[in-house]
């Protein structure tokens, strides 16, 4: 399916432009074109747009040989809400589970652009199947996955075969090369969509390939690389929110955490104060030896921040602590993404090469969380320079099934990791503070506020007690 390129080869006004030709055309009523040689941008544009304008679409090709370089032509920003699964189910459930761990962690953000305000509404509305699909994302079970988990996916980018398996219906469909499929199969998907475009290879004598029998080797590589893509995402999903949540940790010491600890020290003095007084008292006793614990935890967590902060990137930083928020590009987070489907550990030929790739992903993930486009750009060059970007793929069987369980491996270590930032007080008090933002709140200053008149209380308290 990958064409030649041509005079367009990097024209993004007239991808846009050909999508919006698409769209207005499905939106008028089922169409047929002609597949332009460079189609894979203007396809992904397409999807952008339906999104916007709040359509289910589904874009099917024939097989999975597309599938990669349709991925990662999406916007990243929405691409959490695009199911983009391969045909064999080793692979389709790896990558499903990917998807919907990738789709979990996105809408934790409480982002507020319309796109994602729709997606909260379609998962308010199929409560049931959301639950569902998250039991069975967790539960790693070789059981069919529950009916109707791929309409939780405004978009979708399927295989023939895996869009008939769903048999999801959708607003707005494209079939890609439809010459290629049988005659029943296109009359069945074309049955699945209000309005679809067919996009023919055949038509303008492309040359194309028919539909072919690859060798098991060459079909599970291919299969694999998808998964090395689901993988990358969840890889940048997870440093981003790392990242915020490191940045968010130095705000929240920095307006509330110290004035935290003022007061538990200040009440474990009262506490301690008060107990003097009266000895004979086990119960004053207790809270104080309780009160005295707490502030001792408090100076030490705080004091663990602080040292933190020394060594992390902030202390590099001229922005001020109070002022720094994580706010990734476009292109850094495409960049990241990119070093992790070329160089991730899991894609190593040997210990030594699997040492070189992590050492790398080490360094590519510390200069993402730092922002440092030009530092990722030099984990690129010293990858492309070295020993592991010329080593040769193994195309045996038993090391295409070790890479498989490594990728299963790394994707189960990812959402054990997300699910426990997410779930984290930490995280629910940083998704408050963006709310409250769009609130026009200051929600730390709010916090910060409440405690100092708590310090003042005490500070009176601890005077009246101190008489």
């Amino acid at each position: 399916m990958n064409a030649p390129s041509d005079a367009r080869r990097e024209d993004p006004v007239h991808d846009l432009q050909l999508a919006q030709q698409w769209l207005d055309k499905l939106l008028a009523a089922s169409a047929s074109e002609i597949l332009p040689r460079r189609w894979i941008e203007p396809v992904a544009a397409l999807v952008a747009l339906a999104l916007n304008h709040d359509k289910k679409i589904q874009i099917v090709v024939p097989d999975d040989e597309t599938l990669p370089e349709l991925s990662n032509a999406l916007d990243i920003d929405l691409r959490p809400l695009c199911l983009v699964l391969p045909e064999a189910d080793f692979a389709t459930r790896i990558a499903l589970r990917a998807t919907l761990t990738l789709l979990k962690s996105r809408l934790s953000r409480a982002d507020v652009h319309p796109v994602w305000e729709a997606q909260h509404r379609r998962i308010a509305a199929s409560t049931d199947i959301w639950q569902q699909a998250q039991q069975w994302s967790r539960s790693e079970s070789s059981s069919a996955w529950p009916d109707g988990m791929a309409g939780l996916f405004p978009a979708r980018l399927l295989p023939a075969s895996q869009a008939l398996a769903f048999a999801e219906t959708s607003d707005l469909q494209i079939l890609v090369a439809p010459e290629r499929l049988p005659n029943d199969w296109r009359d069945a998907l074309t049955g699945l969509a209000t309005n679809t475009l067919l996009l023919s290879a055949a038509a303008r004598g492309a040359e194309h390939r028919r539909l072919a029998v690859f060798d098991e080797a060459a079909r599970r590589q291919g299969e694999i690389e998808m998964l090395v893509q689901e993988i990358a995402e969840l890889e940048l999903e997870l440093a981003t929110t790392q990242a915020e949540i490191a940045d968010f940790s130095q705000r929240y010491h920095a307006a509330v955490g110290r004035l935290l600890v003022e007061l538990d020290i200040l009440q474990a003095e009262i506490a301690r104060r008060s107990a003097a007084k009266k000895p004979n008292d086990a119960a004053l006793k207790r809270v104080a030896a309780q009160s005295g614990a707490q502030a001792k935890r408090s100076q030490q967590e705080h004091q663990r921040f602080e040292d933190a902060h020394e060594n992390s990137r902030a202390g590099n930083s001229k922005v001020p602590i109070e002022d720094r928020i994580f706010t990734p590009s476009r292109d850094l987070k495409k960049l990241y993404r990119q070093i992790a489907q070329k160089i991730h550990p899991d894609r190593a030929h040997s210990e030594a090469d699997r040492d070189w790739r992590t050492q790398l992903m080490s360094e590519a993930t510390r200069a993402y969380r730092n922002e440092d486009e030009t530092a990722l750009k030099e984990v690129l060059s010293l990858w492309q320079e070295g020993p592991g970007a010329s080593l040769a793929r193994s195309g045996s069987s038993d090391e295409l099934n070790a890479q498989v369980l490594r990728l299963k491996a790394r994707l189960a270590g990812i959402q054990v990791e997300l699910d426990r930032l997410l779930s984290s007080k930490l995280h629910e008090l940083f998704i408050a503070t963006r709310v409250a933002e769009r609130q026009g709140r200051d929600l730390l200053k709010e916090m910060a506020a409440t405690l100092t008149l708590q310090i003042e209380a005490a500070q009176a308290k601890l005077h009246e007690v101190s008489e």
